[in-house]
C-alpha cells in the first residue's frame, strides 16, 4: 500500500485471485430495530414475536438486507477497503438470520480488471458453517496511482 492510498485498503495494484477476507457479528435485536428505524422496513416478521411466530420462520428474523450489510462492511473496511465504489451486488437469500446467530461474512476475490479498476467479488454469509447469503459483487477498486 503506497502513502496515497487510505488506511485500511488494500489498493489494486496489490489485489490478487483468491485474497479472502472476513467479517464475523452477532446479529442482536437492537440491531433488528436500528435497522427498522434506518430503513423504515417495519415488517412485523423482524419486530413482533407473535406475528412472527405464524410465518414459515417460526418466530422473528433479521431483515436480509441487514445481513446483506455485513458484505458491504467487508469491501468498503477490508477488501480492498475505503474508498472502494460498488458497482453491482447480487445477492440469493438461502435462509433467515434470527435473533442470537453469529453471521460470518465473506468476501474473495474472483477476477480483477486492473486496466479498468474494477474487482469481481465472491460475497457469502454463514451462520454456524452453512450459507444463508450468497452473491457477488462488482467494485471500482482505489489504486495507488493518481488518476
Amino acid at each position: 500500500m503506497l502513502d496515497n492510498a487510505p488506511r485500511g485498503t488494500i489498493v489494486i495494484e496489490d489485489l490478487e485471485v483468491g485474497m479472502t477476507r472476513t467479517l464475523m457479528k452477532e446479529v442482536t435485536d437492537l440491531d433488528i430495530e436500528l435497522f427498522a428505524q434506518v430503513s423504515t422496513d417495519r415488517n412485523p416478521v423482524h419486530l413482533d414475536d407473535a406475528y412472527a411466530m405464524d410465518t414459515i420462520f417460526g418466530g422473528r428474523i433479521a431483515h436480509g438486507m441487514l445481513t446483506a450489510g455485513l458484505i458491504s462492511a467487508v469491501i468498503g473496511e477490508q477488501l480492498p477497503g475505503h474508498g472502494t465504489v460498488y458497482l453491482g451486488q447480487s445477492l440469493k437469500f438461502l435462509a433467515p438470520v434470527r435473533p442470537g446467530d453469529m453471521v460470518t461474512a465473506e468476501v474473495e476475490v474472483l477476477e480483477i480488471d486492473y486496466a479498468k479498476r474494477r474487482v469481481r467479488l465472491d460475497t457469502r454469509c454463514l451462520v454456524d458453517g452453512k450459507p444463508v447469503l450468497k452473491g457477488e459483487a462488482t467494485v471500482l477498486a482505489p489504486s495507488a496511482k493518481f488518476d
